[in-house]
């Protein structure tokens, strides 16, 4: 019933889906591939109504029992594992108030991650995310000095959120088409991504899912090295856009429809799982970082 009255919300704003409301099963195969562990902070930079945080909270009980954690363990897990930070009022209490009615008590503040007060977020163990699309509020660029990279695009901006990870820290993030292709601070931050962390994974989402007119996303799944140079050896791609239905309200989005990406994904968070080319004929394939540098560093690759 919650779920259900937070995406009527969503779904009555002007600004659409995805200000507010992530598919639920998006966040269910996001959070099971990256598999949040008892004792980890997680955070979401862009926590909207706190679908990123429950259902990673949900994941860690149902993997583990909390009748055999300490008294501590209980504690971190209900005062300190969630946190993050949220910029828009209306959908901050709401956040508030799910977090509430689920047993979470994290601090995920009022503000913009973009601003210097997403340079004091802790480091994170995760980070699940699906940030905001459009430009920066107001217009003009994130006032963080924290990033090598100044750019009026908030995806490519928030991109560079993976400084808030801990080495070896990994996270998934929700990102336009946009982020993968553009060139200028785009091409330099996909570039400074590839060498701090290992860009394993990109999972090309269908059309639909967010918004009516079919914005193009995709899901990052990506490792904080613990050198800054190199991280990133090749990327597999999976195409979960070719050939398939239109999805929306007439054709809703199921769990069952990442099924084959959570099976080529393996059981390793981290992207480290034995994995198979399919090649040309198949959804999920692999390119290597010389390519990749070849192509510019242009991460818009189809087949």
């Amino acid at each position: 019933m919650r779920n259900s009255l937070l995406q009527k919300n969503a779904d009555e704003k002007k600004s659409g889906a995805g200000q507010y409301f992530t598919p639920r099963p998006l966040i269910d195969c996001m959070v099971a591939l990256i598999q949040p562990q008892p004792g980890e902070l997680i955070q979401d930079p862009a926590a909207g109504t706190g679908g990123f945080l429950i259902a990673g909270d949900r994941y860690i009980r149902q993997h583990h029992d909390p009748f055999e954690w300490t008294e501590a363990q209980q504690s971190f897990q209900q005062y300190q594992a969630f946190y993050g930070m949220e910029l828009v009022q209306d959908a901050h209490r709401l956040l508030l108030m799910n977090m509430m009615l689920h047993g979470i008590e994290g601090a995920v503040d009022l503000g913009d991650t973009l601003s210097p007060g997403g340079q004091r977020l802790a480091k994170a163990d995760a980070i699940l995310t699906n940030p905001p699309f459009g430009t920066k509020k107001g217009g003009g660029l994130p006032s963080r000095d924290d990033f090598t990279y100044h750019t009026s695009n908030k995806q490519l901006a928030f991109l560079q959120q993976y400084r808030s990870l801990k080495p070896g820290g990994r996270a998934t993030v929700v990102l336009p088409d946009n982020v993968l292709f553009e060139d200028r601070q785009g091409r330099a931050i996909r570039a400074d991504l590839m060498n701090k962390c290992n860009l394993h994974t990109i999972l090309r989402l269908p059309t639909g899912i967010f918004y009516a007119q079919g914005v193009k996303t995709n899901v990052l799944f990506f490792q904080r090295g613990t050198t800054e140079k190199g991280n990133t050896k090749a990327v597999w791609f999976y195409d979960m856009r070719t050939n398939m239905p239109s999805f929306g309200k007439r054709y809703p989005l199921t769990r069952e429809h990442f099924a084959q990406f959570e099976q080529c994904y393996g059981d390793d968070p981290n992207g480290n799982s034995p994995r198979v080319d399919l090649g040309e004929d198949g959804r999920f394939r692999c390119f290597t970082r010389d390519y990749i540098e070849k192509r510019n560093e242009n991460l818009d690759i189809s087949w």
